[in-house]
């Protein structure tokens, strides 16, 4: 049978497994809310370390608490930072919507760790985790400066590099394809032709421009309601506490985190959260357009559009042999359908900012922090297993062009809107070739080598 301790909180007593880490605050959320068996996300739990970690030196160097009181906390928070104490943290997401379950979680497993490095017994509190663990912060600051720096440091590790590899590979597949002619769609009917370059630049500036509109949306991130403590105010903690904490941790991540200008819209708004969680989104209905066109142009092999041909990396059908399906585009697809249902949930938190605090911030930072991963991971696997082999079947292309009638648009100059009407319907009712409808006409020769020509209609004419 496993063996406890008694620890107590300002409601009393609770039993706690001997080895545990976490105190009677943790293990009363624990009870609380069984509901999902979800933790914070890992990079949570690295911000709140990064956090204690230099508040601990803050407090150190403003002569508030000793420095082997510090030195304790300090390497206690390290462990937390590097991921060495990630099973010490079992509060679900679903919990109090201030997120003060997971910072006493943090506060409680940092205390008793530098308790243990002193060599003190666990739950002695010979390191306390409100007063001193915990000094100069509160929940209310603690845990949304938390959600502002692990999506920040994900943006910057994993989605922003993703896109930009991205964007690298779709510039790369345009000058690939820049010399191969198609035809063009709009409504899903045949328009006048394009260059399959230029159909992937399209793709290409979509990504360049989803990286900047994300790049410059999550700026709101860089300000830290650290210092705020309560409700804004700054009741119980050092004038110089935040300005000191934030610069180190603003050197340590290498991003420019800066105090609040105004720690009443810090606390009681999550508008930074919103505005990052929208160009997530943004960024997901480009990506479901390119990899939607992907999978259409590359339908088939013989019977659908078939001007792709895309990378085979698993076998399509349980029961067809030798199918095979756009797999990776799918895949990506569904992410971005995750990631706009992940925005609704944070538009839905944002709206609980009721007076100084908003109460639903756990569970924006998990949406969040999902939608960062599963873009990143999507983003990747789509970039590696369909858009770097992607090829395009070039005389497909242009058996496709060669049918289409919608190449009478170019001889719309020369004979005018109704008369070039009138040979499309006869071509499309006869089965007969423009051209030769065209000539019966009376249009000349010389000119329908000029005007019929599909890479003349590709560019503006001068």
């Amino acid at each position: 049978m496993s063996s406890f301790r008694i620890e107590k909180d300002s409601l009393g007593k609770m039993q706690i497994s001997e080895d545990a880490l976490y105190g009677a605050q943790t293990a009363r959320a624990v009870d609380n809310f069984p509901i999902s068996g979800i933790p914070l996300p890992q990079p949570m739990l690295r911000a709140l370390g990064l956090i204690k970690k230099h508040a601990a030196q803050t407090n150190q160097s403003l002569g508030l608490i000793s420095a082997e009181t510090a030195e304790a906390i300090i390497q206690a928070a390290v462990e937390v930072v590097e991921g060495k104490l990630d099973d010490q943290f079992p509060v679900d997401i679903f919990q109090t919507g201030s997120g003060t379950s997971s910072n006493m979680n943090a506060n409680e497993v940092i205390a008793n760790r530098a308790t243990r490095i002193l060599g003190q017994p666990l739950g002695s509190k010979a390191i306390h985790p409100n007063d001193q663990v915990n000094l100069g912060q509160s929940s209310n600051d603690v845990f949304p400066s938390a959600i502002h720096i692990a999506c920040a440091e994900q943006l910057h590790q994993q989605l922003l590099p993703a896109l930009e590899q991205l964007l690298q590979q779709f510039a790369e597949k345009s000058e690939d394809f820049k010399n191969i002619l198609k035809i063009g769609r709009t409504h899903l009917q045949d328009a006048t032709p394009i260059k399959f370059g230029q159909v992937f630049s399209g793709y290409a500036r979509q990504i360049e421009l989803a990286h900047e509109r994300l790049t410059m949306n999550s700026r709101g991130l860089y300000e830290l309601p650290l210092g705020g403590t309560a409700v804004g105010t700054g009741i119980n903690t050092h004038p110089q506490f935040a300005s000191r904490t934030i610069a180190a941790i603003a050197n340590e991540t290498g991003l420019p985190f800066r105090e609040a200008s105004n720690h009443f819209e810090a606390q009681g708004a999550k508008d930074a959260l919103i505005a990052t969680s929208s160009s997530l989104k943004d960024c997901s209905i480009s990506l479901f357009k390119i990899a939607n066109d992907i999978r259409f142009l590359g339908s088939g092999p013989r019977c659908g559009i078939g001007e792709l041909v895309i990378p085979a990396v698993q076998p399509g059908s349980s029961i067809m042999p030798g199918k095979i399906n756009p797999v990776m585009a799918e895949s990506l697809m569904q992410v971005c359908a995750q990631v706009i249902g992940n925005d609704a949930t944070v538009s839905l938190c944002g709206l609980s900012g009721n007076f100084e605090l908003n109460v639903m911030m756990p569970v924006m930072a998990y949406n969040i922090l999902q939608s960062i991963e599963l873009l990143s991971h999507g983003i990747k696997a789509f970039d590696e297993k369909c858009l770097a082999g992607l090829q395009a079947d070039e005389q497909r292309c242009g058996d496709l062009l060669e049918r289409s009638l919608a190449l009478v648009t170019a001889l719309v100059p020369e004979i005018g809107y109704d008369r070039a009407a009138d040979l499309a319907k006869q071509a499309h009712k006869t089965g007969r070739t423009l051209r030769d409808l065209a000539l019966e006409d009376g249009v000349a020769a010389a000119i329908l080598d000029k005007l019929l020509d599909p890479a003349s209609m590709t560019e503006p004419k001068s």
